[in-house]
């Protein structure tokens, strides 16, 4: 049995596997440009963030209908529960898909299917039934297209107040995609009218970018956890900060690697940074480009950096800590027990 675990940082349009994406390409009648699933994923090889982003984007045509992003969740779902996920907060990209003609509506109704079928806390059905049966909640986080205009992001949020906590499953608000050249505070308005709703407010800072735009994110966006954040580690007086506010870090190692912000994983802070006192993390990211799942994260760095089953366990500790489950801490107080009581193999 894995150990238990929240999963902050998950992109659900990250989540589109090789053989998933062919399938929905045939029932929508798309064509894609690789002859098998083998060719596709060998084009998951990336030099940096953009070329990544360039086929995340691209791959992202064959997500049409509710029952597409119903069943691209179920997926991702279903790995996540197999391995130790009891709660995620899901990222999607609605900017993306309003882009290619496909509403806001059809996004959230289709993801908010599969959200039930597992368990959402919004639904009190599935209270009652989906999270027994398959072990996990979950909520929606909605990100802001940081390479796209100010403007662009305060109509995409104005389109989705239908769609918002407590009567719809938005939590939250994030930024995210190509990080250099866009800084944190052109969102300033959009993230003030975000706050005023009520929401709970992320951002992307520190994976490409510099320290300068975790502090920004901070001051301006004002922000309560830092998505990456793996360049704080250059301001000394910046990790001070965030060790004294205990702001948490959702960090993605494996992602770090296929990125190239971390050379090989050997290499990564992450022992340093939960030596420093530091609230960190592990995540997947994007885990059908990078390589794995939450599980497979964090397998990869107890391997490569040898870290002993209790900075496992404070990492684990430190997902349900930092996820946004004020609402019910007597779950949150839950998954906590689950996480103290799990004991590790040999």
């Amino acid at each position: 049995m894995p150990l238990p675990k929240a999963e902050l940082h998950l992109h659900i349009e990250g989540t589109l596997e090789p053989e998933l994406a062919f399938a929905l390409a045939a029932r929508n009648g798309i064509t894609l440009p690789y002859a098998d699933t083998d060719e596709l994923r060998k084009a998951y090889e990336f030099a940096d963030l953009q070329s990544f982003l360039n086929l995340y984007y691209g791959l992202m045509a064959v997500l049409r209908t509710e029952d597409d992003f119903a069943d691209l969740a179920d997926a991702y779902l279903a790995r996540a529960a197999a391995q130790g996920v009891r709660h995620a907060e899901i990222f999607f990209d609605p900017q993306a898909h309003l882009a290619r003609g496909v509403g806001i509506g059809t996004v959230v109704e289709g993801l908010g299917r599969a959200l039930d079928r597992w368990g959402s806390p919004r639904s009190s059905e599935a209270e009652s039934g989906g999270e027994a049966a398959h072990g996990i909640s979950t909520q929606l986080i909605m990100c802001f297209l940081r390479d796209e205009s100010a403007g662009s992001a305060l109509e995409t949020l104005e389109a989705a107040k239908p769609y918002l906590a407590p009567h719809g499953p938005i939590v939250g608000v994030g930024l995210d995609s190509a990080e250099v050249g866009h800084p944190p505070a052109k969102f300033r308005e959009v993230y003030e009218a975000a706050a005023a709703l009520g929401l709970r407010r992320v951002a992307h800072a520190g994976e490409e970018g510099p320290p300068a735009y975790i502090t920004e994110a901070l001051d301006v966006l004002g922000v309560e956890r830092i998505d990456h954040g793996l360049r704080c580690m250059e301001d000394p007086e910046l990790v001070a900060r965030l060790v004294r506010d205990q702001v948490p870090l959702t960090l993605c190692p494996l992602s770090n690697v296929r990125l190239r912000a971390v050379d090989v994983l050997a290499d990564h802070p992450l022992p340093a940074m939960l030596d420093a006192g530091l609230l960190c993390t592990v995540n997947s990211d994007d885990p059908a480009y990078f390589g794995g799942y939450a599980g497979d994260n964090f397998d990869a760095v107890r391997e490569a950096l040898g870290l002993a089953p209790e900075r496992l366990r404070e990492l684990a500790r430190n997902s349900f800590t930092a996820s946004f489950l004020e609402h019910d801490e007597e779950r949150r107080a839950r998954y906590l027990a689950e996480v103290e009581a799990y004991e590790f193999g040999a």
